[in-house]
Parts: structure tokens; sequence; C-alpha cells
């Protein structure tokens, strides 16, 4: 199974004891394969560096378990464009297409309304969970 995570959840799991940082525990644990891209992991360390004022060397010690579980980086030219109302949720919808994912794991409703795409089911955290009890 193969999982892109929308960087709401990688946020969530690295700043609380929650769902997010169980199933980025299962990922490391290779539970699933989690799947990124350069987008995600760039924007990761925007919001760590600008919303969180993390120095650069907190950002590369906050990556750690995230670098860890990711097992595969996609590189990819596929564009998405329109699909939803921001710009940066088009890209990740393109990340786990190109990834093949079966699924994106996301907290974002702009996502979540959406259900599926291309073949790529969008669910939210609590239910990527109930699929591993």
């Amino acid at each position: 199974m193969i999982a892109v995570f929308d960087t709401n959840v990688l946020i969530a799991a690295l700043i609380t004891e929650g769902i997010c940082s169980k199933l980025l525990h299962r990922a490391r644990a290779g539970e699933f394969v989690l799947a990124s891209c350069p987008f995600i992991m760039k924007e990761l360390r925007r919001i760590l560096s600008k919303k969180f004022r993390l120095a650069d060397a907190e950002i590369t010690s906050a990556m750690e378990p995230v670098t860890e579980a990711v097992g595969r980086i996609i590189e990819h030219t596929l564009k998405i464009k329109g699909v939803c109302r921001d710009a940066d949720d088009d890209n990740v919808l393109a990340c786990a297409c190109a990834a093949k994912a079966d699924y994106l794991v996301t907290g974002d409703d702009d996502l979540l309304i959406l259900k599926s795409y291309q073949g790529v089911r969008i669910i939210t955290p609590r239910d990527f969970e109930a699929l591993f009890v």
C-alpha cells in the first residue's frame, strides 16, 4: 500500500503525540510505503521555519523522522490545475497521482471533499489509521 501525507499531517506528526505521529511511526516501521515529493518536503521545511520559527539545525533535526519514514521521493512533472481552491493542494494531489498512491492522507477539507481523484482515495488520518486495526 502506498500513501502520501499532506503537509498538515506531517506537521501534526512532528508536533503532537496522536494519530498522525502513530501513522508516521507505522511508515517508519514499513507497514506501508510513504511517498512524498520535493514540493511537500519543501513546504514542510518552510512551515517549520516561518510558522514555528525553527532554526536550520532544528528543522534538520525535526525532519529526521519524516525523512526516515518516506520510502520514496517522487520527482515528477505532473501538473494539476484548478481542481482545488488552493494551488498548493493541486500540487499535493499531483504528488499522490504521480506516486500512484492508494491513499492521500489529509486533514484539509478542500481535499477531503473530493473523496478520490484519479484512483487515489483521499481520507483523514483517523480513517487511514482504521485500516490497520
